[in-house]
């Protein structure tokens, strides 16, 4: 099978180009990866031209071995559906974790995002917590959840709470809640470490002052996380806009009402009383 063709290719390419029509990824703003599964790996192997090993600038030791699809460092989303090769690549792990190479792709030169150390740290924690069912990471740069980071305490309780009571569907999507980074420098290790540390409780971080990762089992339920949170916090957005306090909301008993009936688990720490 071609490259291009393989059904998972297609996903990538299609959820790549879903962010760029919502808006959520100017110039070359935001990365999107996802681990292959074997049985894949082996569709579209005939089409391999290893590059030389790099660094890649952490350890996943437990990503060993495994391949990703990546967006490229530089590279716009709007370009991807457009040529496929220039803008994204399938990299190979080394077996020690510590280095990678391109097999397919960046044909004009370049190299994987340079948020790659993020990506790859928190596709190692996603593996071992969901036995090795979640496979896509993305990060974009929602303008509403970003608006946000600059009103709101940056606290995973009070940013939870508050997306929780904008629409009564997020508890159910993200029952987990949602964490949050402090400002930092993308692209390091430092930024790296403290998302998935995050990770390791919740399926959204929010980067203060920059945008949000989101992690999932396929393209479909991550593209939709990030959607539902992003719209939450649009309508926050258009209710600050509106005045800055509510005459009504969803209440923590209604919260417990809410679990109990869709069979989910609702930390209490977010159902704080106001």
């Amino acid at each position: 099978m071609k490259f291009l063709e393989a059904g998972f290719v297609q996903g990538f390419i299609r959820m790549a180009n879903d962010g760029w029509e919502q808006g959520w990824h100017e110039r070359n703003g935001g990365n999107l990866s996802y681990r292959v599964k074997p049985e894949e790996v082996e569709q579209v192997k005939e089409d391999f031209e290893p590059k030389e090993w790099q660094p890649i600038g952490t350890d996943v030791p437990d990503l060993a071995g495994e391949y990703f699809l990546v967006t490229g460092s530089g590279k716009y989303f709007r370009n991807v559906i457009i040529d496929p090769a220039d803008s994204m690549c399938m990299i190979e792990v080394d077996e020690a974790g510590t280095n990678y190479r391109v097999v397919w792709g960046m044909v004009n030169g370049g190299r994987p995002t340079s948020e790659l150390p993020s990506h790859l740290m928190n596709h190692e924690v996603k593996k071992k917590a969901t036995d090795g069912r979640y496979r896509v990471v993305y990060h974009a740069h929602t303008t509403n959840l970003i608006a946000l980071t600059f009103v709101l305490p940056l606290k995973d309780e009070v940013f939870t709470r508050e997306l929780w009571e904008m629409a009564t569907e997020c508890p159910v999507v993200f029952p987990d809640g949602v964490g949050v980074v402090d400002w930092m420098v993308p692209g390091g290790r430092e930024i790296a470490v403290a998302t998935s540390e995050l990770m390791k409780k919740y399926d959204v971080a929010v980067w203060a002052h920059h945008g949000m990762f989101a992690t999932g089992e396929d393209f479909d339920l991550t593209f939709g996380l990030m959607h539902t949170v992003e719209k939450s916090a649009e309508i926050l957005v258009k209710m600050l806009s509106m005045r800055s306090d509510k005459l009504q909301t969803i209440t923590p008993d209604n919260f417990r009402d809410l679990a109990r009936d869709f069979k989910v688990t609702l930390p209490e720490k977010f159902l704080y009383e106001k």
